[in-house]
Parts: structure tokens; C-alpha cells; sequence
């Protein structure tokens, strides 16, 4: 299977007051797959530090989303009437949006005429946007689709209890005096107690981070590991930034405020600071802490993903070809961020490669440990002989070649737009390094993963 990805775009995140553990952004992308589809363009709007009292706190999701579509539109000069549908995903919905990628279109100009719907796979929400819109081109459906991903954290729907839920119901239905002050009366203040979201497994009641903690236990990777790699990943970012090669992020505009034009969330720090901070999940004697985990963003992405026809029609250059993809899943319980250990394998024996002819890695970094105890599980016979059934270790990935203009931890991750972050980052990086092979790799929440084979157009 190989695709084209022609450019990409990022808009950066808000540098807004210390936006704590939070971070917003958007993103745009382009086109994907089967030796016939392409990668023509990718946008991120601004990635930023997740705060209420910030710019992008009076927002809504599918004003991130707008924006990562009116950049890509802007970048690439396309018409919107060539765009024949819209794919986004999103993990934490806004109720009053429900379908953000149809509104997200609708506010950004796009004809009525043009569907739009919205997928949901947690972390790995735009891979399942991109490759939906692969499928529809592949099956002849379309010759040009917009994928992406928006997340909005900085105001996610907060419900009242049950208990009082259920009251209000009836209070609706209630159809005397009497009955609604009977129902009044039998409020109590533990009814008025809201629920408030968590990044927690449904069939484990596991928060991820907990979750992150054990696994770490687990492999032997230490708290030292984990702040190395955390480090790692914030000063490789700030090169890259001040180096410019994070040309995918647009600015945004907030309404009212100041221009974002940088991602706010990379903040290279030292090991002593780092050493500092409190185990945030297990307590005391975790080892994830608020330091080597990914925080809390908003952002938007946007792809336009075209068959070779009809891109190269256009007028576009590619940039890469989806070469092959595949999703995984494994137990929600014990191995939740292993995907990327089950994924590449089987990714690498689909497209008919091995791991020494990758140039170009991204993994998402969800935690420090959650992406080291992956690199030892790959380079562990033991568990690939018990648990994916193979005789030989996966192999890991050589650092010089893994995530080297930073990653989630210090880009941040905005759920369901951190897909097309990655694949815009290996476009890139191929494209800078001369490399012909990239991978990207993602953990998802519900025990989850998914990896794709991202091949270099000839320049």
C-alpha cells in the first residue's frame, strides 16, 4: 500500500500565563494510501498548555477544527468544492457539537453539500480519521478527502450526579405543583456533587497514568529513565522549533487576545528540577510524575488526503505515501500502552520490511515510561515468545532515529489530533534526512494500538 503526503502545516500552541499541566493546538494534513492516494497537505493549529483562564478557554472544539481547515485551505489554495468529504476525530465530545467535523466544515465554508462525520479511537482518532478517508478513496467513493483531529480540554462537559439527573428528568415529566416540589424536596447536597471526566479505562476504572506507573514497575524502567527521557524529548523539541522545522503549525488568532504562534508546552527543564517533583499517580513511591508525562492540550488538525490522479491533477507534489497500516488491540488491564510493541511487527511484515530499513521513527509519547517499558518489551525474546506468539524479539528502535524533534511529552497531545501530528512529522523528517521508510506508532486507551509504514515521494 503506498500513499502520498504532499505537505503539512501545524498551528502552534498558545504561550499563554503558566498554563500548568494543559496544553491546546491544531492541526491540518493531506493525503494518504494505497500506492494511489496521497498526503497532500498538513496543518496543525497552535498545540497549547490546557488552562480555563487562557486564551482558548471561551473557545469550543470545532473552532480549533475550523481553523486547522481554513489553514489548510489557505496553504494549499484548494477549492473548496474539490474536497468531495471531511473526516475528524475527537475524543471528549462536546455535546452541542456532537458531529464537530460537520460543523468544523460548515464554519469554515465548505458546502453543505459535502458530508462530514466523526470518529472516535481515543489516542489514535485522526490514524482512524486518515485512514477512513484512505478507505472511502480507495473504494472509489472519492478523489479528495479532509482528515484530522481536534481536542479541547480546556472546557470539557462536566455532568451533574446521576441522582440528580435523574431528578431533573422527572421534574420535566412532573405534571402538578405538587409533584415538583415533591421532587425539590427530596434533593440532597450529595446530589448536587458533579462528575468530573477522567482519563480512566471503563473496564478497569484504571486511570492511564496508574496504569503507566505499573507498567514501568513492570519492565524495570526507573524514575531516572524516565526523566532522562522526558528531558530528551523537551530539549529536542526546542531545537527544532528554534531551528524552524516545525513549519506545520499555523498561527491562531483568539478572538479578543493576542495571535499564537508557537507551541507553549516545550519547556526544557534540568534533572535536579525534574528530581524534585512527587510521584503523580502511586503514591509515594511511583515513579510517573507530572515532569515525564504528556499534559492535558488543545488542538486541531487537518489533512487533505487525494488519490495520485487527482493530486497530481491539482498540481500537487506529494511528500510521502502511506505505505501500509495496521490497528492492534491486547489487554485493557496489563499491556493498555503497549500497542506500539504489537503494532510494529505486524505493520513491518505487511509492507514487506524489517526494522533496520526504517530511516524515520514516531512514537507517541504518552509517558516517559510508557515508551520505555515498549522499547524494552521490544527488545525482550521472553515477552515476544509469551505474549505476541512470535520466536524473536520485535528489536527497538535506534534513539537516533526515535522521535528527534521532540514528541508528545513536550509538543503536547491534544487525543484525538496527535495522529496527523506524527505523520507530519515523518513527512518532514524524510524529507530533511533523505530518508525513504518512516513509522509511527501509537498507544490508545482500551488496551489499543496502531502503526503505519509512511514512504518518501521521490523529490
Amino acid at each position: 500500500m503506498a500513499s502520498m503526503l504532499l505537505t503539512s502545516l501545524r498551528s502552534s500552541p498558545l504561550t499563554s500565563v503558566q498554563a500548568a499541566q494543559f496544553g491546546k493546538a491544531s492541526w491540518v494534513s493531506t493525503s494518504l494510501f494505497l500506492h494511489q492516494i496521497y498526503f497532500a497537505e498538513i496543518i496543525l493549529c497552535v498545540f497549547a498548555l490546557s488552562v480555563f483562564v487562557i486564551r482558548y478557554a471561551n473557545l469550543m472544539p470545532h473552532d480549533l477544527a475550523r481553523a486547522a481547515l481554513q489553514g489548510l485551505l489557505n496553504r494549499t489554495g484548494l477549492p473548496k468544492d474539490a474536497v468531495d468529504y471531511i473526516v475528524y476525530g475527537t475524543v471528549i465530545q462536546e455535546v452541542k457539537t456532537s458531529n464537530v467535523a460537520r460543523e468544523a466544515a460548515l464554519g469554515a465554508g465548505f458546502s453543505d453539500k459535502t458530508p462530514a462525520h466523526t470518529v472516535t479511537m481515543a489516542c489514535i482518532s485522526s490514524n482512524q480519521a486518515m485512514t477512513t478517508a484512505v478507505g472511502l478513496i480507495a473504494a472509489g467513493q472519492c478523489d479528495a478527502v479532509i482528515a484530522g483531529g481536534v481536542e479541547f480540554m480546556s472546557d470539557v462537559p462536566i455532568r451533574h450526579s446521576r441522582k440528580m439527573r435523574k431528578t431533573m428528568l422527572s421534574l420535566n415529566k412532573a405534571k402538578t405543583l405538587g409533584a415538583r416540589l415533591s421532587l425539590l424536596g427530596s434533593i440532597r447536597l450529595a446530589h448536587l456533587a458533579p462528575e468530573l471526566p477522567a482519563v480512566a479505562e471503563f473496564s478497569t476504572a484504571e486511570t492511564m497514568g496508574h496504569s503507566a506507573d505499573r507498567l514501568a514497575a513492570a519492565f524495570g524502567v526507573s524514575r531516572l529513565e524516565q526523566d532522562e527521557f522526558a528531558l530528551r524529548s523537551h530539549m529536542l523539541a526546542k531545537k527544532a522549533q528554534d531551528s524552524g522545522l516545525l513549519s506545520d503549525v499555523i498561527s491562531f488568532k483568539v478572538p479578543g487576545k493576542d495571535i499564537v504562534s508557537k507551541d507553549n508546552g516545550i519547556r526544557p527543564s534540568t534533572m535536579e528540577q525534574m528530581a524534585k517533583l512527587k510521584p503523580a499517580f502511586i503514591k509515594p513511591h511511583g515513579t510517573v510524575t507530572a515532569a515525564n508525562s504528556s499534559f492535558l492540550t488543545d488542538g486541531a488538525s487537518a489533512v487533505l488526503i487525494m488519490s495520485e490522479e487527482k493530486a497530481l491533477a491539482m498540481g500537487y507534489k506529494p511528500k510521502a505515501y502511506l505505505r501500509d497500516f495496521v490497528y492492534v488491540s491486547q489487554d485493557p488491564k496489563d499491556q493498555l500502552l503497549l500497542g506500539p510493541t504489537y503494532a510494529t511487527p505486524k505493520v513491518l511484515e505487511k509492507s514487506g520490511l524489517t526494522l533496520n530499513d526504517i530511516d524515520v521513527f514516531e512514537f507517541h509519547e504518552a509517558f516517559a515510561g510508557q515508551i520505555m517499558a515498549n522499547l524494552k518489551a521490544m527488545e525482550s525474546d521472553w515477552f515476544a515468545q509469551t505474549y505476541m506468539g512470535r520466536k524473536t524479539k520485535v528489536g527497538a528502535p535506534p534513539m537516533e532515529k526515535f522521535n528527534s524533534w521532540g514528541g508528545s511529552l513536550s509538543l503536547g497531545h491534544p487525543f484525538a489530533a496527535t495522529g496527523c501530528r506524527l505523520v507530519t512529522t515523518v513527512a518532514h523528517r524524510l524529507q530533511k534526512e533523505g530518508g525513504q521508510y518512516g513509522l509511527v506508532a501509537a498507544c490508545a486507551a482500551g488496551g489499543q494500538g496502531h502503526a503505519m509504514v509512511i514512504e518518501a515521494y521521490p523529490q
